[in-house]
């Protein structure tokens, strides 16, 4: 499935049906008078979270939404019926926005989310509504209110508990890798994650989100390499995974440019707490992973956590410190509740 993760759609609420010019004349009905009925209500368009969505890419082929618009009203006092609702489903994480992207309208951050995003028009009036006791034959009637319609972008950020950043080829995909069922593409070259990768972690009874990105480079906040876009994904974690390959000719300036950018890019992500590893650390010997580590930890100031990503060196040591800070919660088990010790659930 290709990924997707903006596209720009048109939708259009329904008009209201006019109402009725209609009037009673039936043998042997001593009485008439106006009997026209209103008009029905135009379809709305609702927007609809849904889980087991990760892409936009199904509004690359449909990007015009219209909702039918009411039927008109009839004698007898008939009112027209409703037009049906458009219901757009989009994955969880969805924003919607407006067409200039300056303004949040919706967003969409657990399942089953419902809003009802542009209303349909109501039903003009049919003259039996116009009948007073001056105005006994009325043949005015309401044409119906119309619908709204707007371009809006959906931008989707994948929700997850903890996102990996990193320049390229720091051993982020390696990493999600051996620590979730993802199967991100792992080569010898730079880039080779283009888009975000989402994998579950399973650790010591607790499982979290974990997304990848696709690394940053010099000059990422002005469209250097693929830029900063896929850094939106990563807005919700609570907590960063900063990789630094242990190979780089100077770990603590590798580690300073992607600071520098995620802190140009905004979003808060220069404000979350973060996780720092030296990976790659299985080409190194003691010594060499020793000096690297004190001088990563001087740049960021922060424990450094010396870790090889292909060989599971100090992978657990990671996964430890990612839950001190994410904490126990839905699908999550506390700390009382970890190893041997903790209780399972039995139906007797």
């Amino acid at each position: 499935m290709h990924f997707l993760d903006q596209a720009k759609i048109f939708v259009r609420s329904g008009a209201g049906g006019a109402g009725a010019v209609a009037f009673r004349r039936e043998k042997f009905i001593e009485y008439g008078g106006p009997n026209g009925g209103n008009g029905g209500k135009g379809g709305d368009i609702i927007f609809e979270a849904v889980a087991g969505l990760n892409t936009l890419i199904d509004f690359r082929y449909t990007q015009h939404f219209r909702a039918p618009r009411g039927a008109g009203g009839s004698g007898q006092n008939m009112t027209g019926g409703g037009g049906d609702d458009i219901i757009i489903r989009v994955p969880v994480g969805t924003q919607v926005l407006s067409e200039d992207k300056e303004q949040v309208l919706a967003d969409f951050t657990a399942p089953g989310e419902r809003v009802v995003f542009l209303r349909g028009g109501d039903g003009g009036r049919g003259n039996a509504s116009y009948k007073t006791s001056t105005n006994r034959t009325p043949r005015q009637h309401g044409t119906g209110w119309p619908g709204d319609e707007m371009w809006v972008w959906l931008r989707l950020k994948l929700l997850a508990d903890a996102g990996l950043v990193g320049m390229p080829n720091a051993g982020k995909s390696t990493f999600i890798n051996a620590v979730t069922n993802a199967q991100a593409k792992v080569a010898a070259y730079a880039f080779t994650t283009t888009r975000p990768q989402l994998g579950v972690v399973r650790h010591k009874h607790n499982e979290f989100v974990v997304a990848d990105i696709p690394g940053l480079i010099e000059g990422a906040a002005d469209g250097a390499g693929i830029g900063d876009r896929f850094l939106g994904h990563i807005e919700r974690c609570q907590v960063l995974l900063h990789l630094v390959d242990a190979n780089d000719k100077d770990v603590a300036e590798s580690y300073r440019i992607v600071r520098d950018e995620l802190e140009a890019y905004g979003g808060g992500l220069i404000d979350k707490p973060v996780v720092v590893a030296l990976n790659k650390i299985d080409t190194l010997d003691d010594e060499l992973i020793a000096a690297l580590s004190a001088e990563l930890e001087e740049a960021s100031g922060a424990e450094v956590i010396p870790i090889s990503g292909a060989a599971g060196t100090g992978v657990d040591w990671v996964l430890d410190k990612l839950l001190e800070v994410i904490g126990p919660g839905p699908g999550r088990v506390g700390e009382d509740d970890e190893g041997e010790d903790a209780i399972e659930w039995s139906p007797l």
